[in-house]
């Protein structure tokens, strides 16, 4: 699967699905898929789906691995993106026209020995450590300008553990890339 490549036809075609998935979750109806022939959307893939309403985080869930085709995994993690997300309440009807979708579409996990492995700004990281687990996806880094160091440690915090958990030998460190694309980047919000 190299290093993603979505075409834009095929992104345009993720992110009105996720917004479909949605809009039916709020009508209270089956959702239309339509019919999906690309190979890259039909290929099992991991993927987070993130809201955002006026330029504020509004909800974000995804998964690392899926058995079920990319299309099918970013109409599962938008709805539940839009109800599910525990730090929100659910979507209510008349947010549903406020609200930017984004979409990471993930390559798998891979397991890293040295840190140095890990590009901010390309790679996403996620943190295991016995019962603790943290993930933060490759924009994060990027969005508030953290370094390398700093980029671990909030995912360390953000899996409920102290900054430099990272350093600990019994913590696992994942690496991930995203293909990360929106509505607003392609001209549809």
């Amino acid at each position: 699967m190299g290093e993603n490549n979505l075409s834009r036809q095929e992104k345009i075609m993720l992110l009105q699905i996720a917004r479909e998935a949605i809009k039916s979750q709020l009508e209270g109806r089956a959702m239309q898929l339509p019919q999906i022939s690309s190979a890259a959307l039909l290929e099992p893939r991991g993927a987070f789906v993130t809201l955002h309403k006026h330029g504020q985080l509004r909800g974000c869930i995804g998964n690392f691995t899926s058995p079920n085709p990319l299309y099918q995994t970013v109409a599962e993690m938008a709805i539940s993106a839009a109800f599910n997300d525990p730090r929100f309440q659910p979507l209510a009807p008349h947010e549903f026209s406020e609200i930017d979708i984004e979409i990471s579409a993930l390559t798998p996990l891979r397991p890293i020995k040295d840190i140095e492995e890990i590009e901010v700004g390309r790679h996403g990281i996620y943190v295991i450590n016995g019962p603790y687990r943290g993930v933060l996806l490759p924009q994060v880094a990027t969005e508030y300008g953290w370094d390398r160091y700093t980029f671990l440690d909030q995912t360390c915090i953000k899996a409920g553990m102290s900054p430099g958990c990272w350093q600990d030998p019994s913590t696992q460190i994942l690496i991930f890339s995203a293909e990360i694309f929106g509505e607003k980047d392609l001209g549809l919000a």
